[in-house]
């Protein structure tokens, strides 16, 4: 195999959970060398998600793969000694903790810079690491329904539905790799270090933007539309006599001449089998 795009980079991962996973899960693929920091005796909370497989809880798996595993006792003066030394030789370091938590562990970027100046030092949280609600813990779901995402999803004439991915969690980790790999390039213009954030709340946002610009043009709240489109028609879901068809003919001209990719027929789904087939009409 090929070297990564990532290979010699080394990752400490103070992450648990989906969203600091899932971005240092990212750094691994690309070939970085991702070293995770698990609790001494009860490791990631995530390692007791099911399904489980031969004991092994199968979002961990995916989520952590291409990680080795180091288990810390953080609450131990020696053991925190042991992941300063860890950061003091890593490239990037990515944690997850409430605002405020790493820095009296004496593991904040403040300290580590002053050991590692080259340090890229990326802090995952909820709400941000500053403002009104920086000490708040936050969940997909909280801010799915704080962002407004809840309030444009679900039928028409019903309740407001929670979208059934963790998607404040994954693109949080996406945005976090994203500005992992921006402050890398800065790195090799400076040769300095730099502190970046994601949050899932901000994460959540900036994943409304269609229907925070139409508030912002019209003044109207957008409404839920179902499985309908706010800028186009047909997009959207069809019930058939064999399945469900979905066709996406957004403007006119691909009305008038469809291609194979606008219009997708999918099996119906099995509760115990595979997942969809889908194949082009």
């Amino acid at each position: 195999m090929k070297p990564g795009a990532l290979d010699g980079i080394k990752v400490l991962d103070l992450t648990s959970h989906l969203s600091g996973p899932y971005c240092t899960m990212i750094l691994g693929d690309l070939g970085a060398d991702v070293v995770k920091i698990e609790r001494a005796g009860a490791g990631d909370d995530a390692r007791r998600q099911p399904p489980h497989v031969n004991g092994e809880s199968v979002s961990f798996m995916i989520t952590n793969r291409n990680k080795r595993s180091v288990a810390l006792d953080l609450k131990n003066p020696e053991h925190v000694k042991r992941c300063f030394d860890l950061a003091s030789d890593a490239d990037i370091l990515v944690q997850n903790f409430r605002p405020g938590v790493i820095d009296r562990l004496g593991l904040g970027y403040d300290a580590l810079a002053k050991a590692n100046p080259r340090l890229i030092y990326c802090s995952i949280s909820g709400f941000g690491q500053s403002g009104p609600y920086r000490d708040r813990g936050g969940f997909d779901l909280m801010t799915q329904a704080m962002s407004g995402l809840m309030s444009v999803n679900g039928p028409e004439d019903g309740p407001p539905y929670r979208m059934p991915v963790a998607i404040s969690d994954i693109t949080t980790g996406m945005f976090a790799a994203i500005a992992i790999l921006g402050a890398l390039e800065a790195r090799h213009r400076t040769g300095k270090g730099q502190h970046v954030e994601a949050a899932l709340y901000d994460s959540a946002v900036a994943m409304g933007l269609y229907e925070a610009a139409a508030f912002f043009a019209t003044g109207l709240t957008p409404a839920r539309l179902g499985q309908g489109h706010r800028g186009g028609v047909p997009y959207q879901v069809f019930k058939t006599a064999d399945g469900w068809l979905t066709i996406g003919a957004s403007v006119q001209h691909m009305w008038e001449t469809p291609s194979p990719c606008s219009m997708i027929k999918m099996r119906p789904y099995p509760r115990n089998g595979p997942a969809n087939t889908i194949w082009p009409s």
